[in-house]
């Protein structure tokens, strides 16, 4: 029995993870909400990029931002409200170079 986006895997109850996210967690060999609390978003959307050998979306990087932070926290933030805080943080890397 597959364990894709089934009521019974916990990820499937953090509100930014859908079936594409849900497949990068399985790439990353993420397969519990306790591994998230412990992630850094800026590690898991580099590594995702090195398994697969190719670049991703920016907006992956939201999505891991958000359901880390759900995982901390308990709060639901939509993912897209990370956006923000990623362009920030390129700017200010820009900025100190």
């Amino acid at each position: 029995m597959s364990k894709r986006l089934t009521p019974k895997n916990e990820l499937c109850s953090l509100r930014n993870v859908g079936p594409a996210t849900y497949r990068d967690l399985e790439i990353l060999e993420i397969s519990t909400i306790q591994q998230l609390t412990d992630a850094d978003p800026d590690e898991l959307y580099a590594r995702l990029q090195e398994i697969t050998g190719h670049p991703h979306d920016p907006c992956v990087w939201d999505v891991f931002a958000a359901i880390i932070h759900e995982a901390k926290t308990g709060e639901k933030p939509p993912w897209w409200q990370w956006t923000a805080v990623r362009k920030k943080r390129k700017s200010n890397e820009t900025n100190e170079l």
